[in-house]
């Protein structure tokens, strides 16, 4: 064990003059330890994320024993601690709304207890940028492992992801092509293993960013869940934390403006998640730097998209890391990339991939031979998003990137649901959906309504895309044409409150629009009409969540949490 530069912050608790020093020393004793085992050595915080309400992260448990047995090795105190689990499915209205709780959670036992050095434990959508953003406003080394995806879906001789194949399956459940036997036959198949989503998901895509911001082991983000190199990293990973306390390596040292960036062109190359638009701002935040939806808009314009990974691709994440994982995406992205990024191995960006190689080409595809010239995700403005929307476009149906046409409208997600499954809807292929109240104050938590299910009528006709507009998330695994967080969003009376159905809606993905085809001064009057909706919360942690969430491009953090 490297000599520690200065004493541990853990001594605080167990060597002052006080009586709970010694009280203390007498409480860890009764877990079994000796003196000798914890007295003058840096206490290492296990922060475990694993709960049977979320599937994705049901292995952590083995994962934390690896960690320890790194952390003994290095001459550290490993203790773990639990936090609030966020299970993306299982959580209503979405686990959105408890990101920040899940952040606060972190932040307070880390700031609280005397830890010297924490391993972030995650997986699942939140749990990651939840821990990020804790760790980042409590500022002790820190480094991250996540759960790691699960292996591949089979059906009937083809690879199915979970979310992505899961909804098209599912459609074609709701218009009778596939039997309840044969549904059944799928849910047995399409999550085989515990680990995260299988595609290029938000937690594919927010543990790929951990380690391209420099806070995992290089190669963590791709491990496949069951596979034994999983655990093999985390032991390696509870090594090196113990050597990152006592070089005072902390988050805000590596998470710099220059490590965001390469963050985002990252993404952009991968073709992640829209969700990494709202999560990278907030952890930013957290460290004082702003990220803007410009720096997204900027940033894609000149990185190619080149992982050919589902939902914007062909291949899941199996096949990704075998054909060299992110350092091989890292690697080929160097020209692009800030390489002098320091890192928790405590080499930089440029070191760590240097010799990173690519297996298959056609998973990992070159610069010059991309599956896109830009990156995965486009920021749009126009009079009906003032402050922005994204879309991903790698996803959605390239001739529907340029279209009109006259807007059905629903204000409200459940019964939404209940019109899209009648059988004389009176809806077109050239309709725009529009689903109103679906943001952070209008969901509540800006829940992941985005990906409006394609109207049973039009699915029993062949059509299996058309133009989806909303204030709400999607999740990453979904697909299509579809534009998500308009902000400023309709609950706060952004202008998607005032759309009509019948009114024309004009989306213009080349030049980055998304307008409503109306006089300036009818959409004025509208908007004078707005009236605000009575709050979803009136006491306990929703309300607290509804008077201080930010809107979509600021990261939809807590304004008091907020560093700028």
């Amino acid at each position: 064990m490297s000599a520690p530069p200065r004493r541990y912050r853990s001594q605080d608790w167990f060597d002052s003059l006080e009586y709970y020093s010694f009280a203390r020393r007498a409480y860890l004793r009764s877990e079994g330890l000796t003196r000798e085992a914890f007295h003058g050595k840096p206490v290492i915080g296990i922060c475990n994320s694993w709960s049977e309400l979320n599937h994705c992260n049901l292995n952590l448990r083995t994962v934390a024993e690896a960690v320890k047995r790194g952390v003994w090795q290095a001459g550290g105190v490993p203790l773990e601690f639990p936090t609030i689990s966020l299970g993306e499915v299982f959580m209503k209205p979405t686990t959105m709304l408890f990101r920040n709780l899940m952040a606060m959670d972190v932040e307070e036992s880390i700031r609280a207890n005397p830890l010297d050095g924490v391993v972030l434990l995650c997986g699942c959508d939140k749990t990651t940028p939840a821990q990020l953003m804790g760790a980042a406003s409590a500022d002790l080394p820190a480094m991250v492992v996540s759960t790691g995806p699960m292996l591949s879906g089979q059906y009937r001789g083809n690879e199915i992801g979970s979310g992505t194949d899961m909804r098209k399956l599912f459609d074609q459940y709701r218009t009778g092509e596939l039997s309840e036997e044969g549904l059944c036959e799928v849910e047995s198949c399409a999550a085989r293993s515990h680990g995260h989503c299988m595609v290029m998901g938000t937690a594919s895509t927010m543990t790929s960013l951990a380690e391209a911001l420099g806070m995992t082991l290089t190669g963590s983000a791709a491990i496949p869940a069951p596979d034994s190199r999983r655990l093999a990293i985390a032991e390696q990973t509870g090594k090196r934390i113990v050597e990152l306390v006592n070089q005072d390596l902390k988050p805000s040292q590596i998470l710099t403006l220059k490590a965001f960036e390469n963050a985002i062109t990252v993404l952009m190359a991968l073709g992640g998640s829209t969700n990494a638009v709202v999560h990278l701002p907030a952890i930013a935040g957290r460290l004082g730097i702003e990220i803007t939806l410009e720096d997204f808009q900027r940033i894609s314009a000149q990185t190619p998209f080149i992982a050919n990974i589902r939902p914007s691709g062909d291949y899941l994440m199996e096949d990704f890391y075998y054909a060299g994982g992110l350092p091989a995406v890292m690697r080929e992205l160097l020209p692009l990339l800030h390489k002098d990024c320091i890192t928790v191995t405590g080499k930089t960006i440029g070191e760590n991939v240097a010799q990173a190689e690519c297996f298959k080409r056609d998973v990992i595809r070159t610069l010059d031979q991309p599956l896109n010239k830009e990156g995965g995700t486009l920021i749009l403005y126009g009079n009906l998003a003032p402050q922005g929307a994204v879309i991903k476009h790698t996803a959605s149906t390239p001739e529907l990137l340029q279209h009109r046409g006259p807007a059905f409208v629903f204000d409200n997600y459940y019964k939404m649901l209940e019109l899209l499954n009648s059988d004389d809807l009176p809806v077109s292929e050239n309709h725009v959906l529009v689903l109103k109240n679906g943001g952070p104050i209008g969901g509540p938590g800006f829940p992941e309504w985005g990906h409006i299910p394609m109207p049973k009528v039009l699915l029993k006709k062949g059509i299996k895309d058309m133009v989806r507009i909303s204030d709400a998330r999607m999740s990453g695994t979904s697909f299509g044409t579809v534009v998500l967080h308009i902000a400023p969003e309709s609950a706060v009376g952004g202008p998607l409150a005032i759309v009509q159905n019948g009114d024309e809606i004009v989306l213009d993905a080349a030049n980055r629009r998304i307008d409503i085809n109306l006089p300036p001064e009818e959409i004025d009057r509208r908007l004078r009409n707005f009236v605000k909706p009575e709050p979803h919360y009136k006491r306990g942690y929703g309300k607290m969540f509804l008077e201080h969430v930010t809107q979509a491009p600021l990261g939809c953090d807590f304004d008091f949490l907020r560093a700028v």
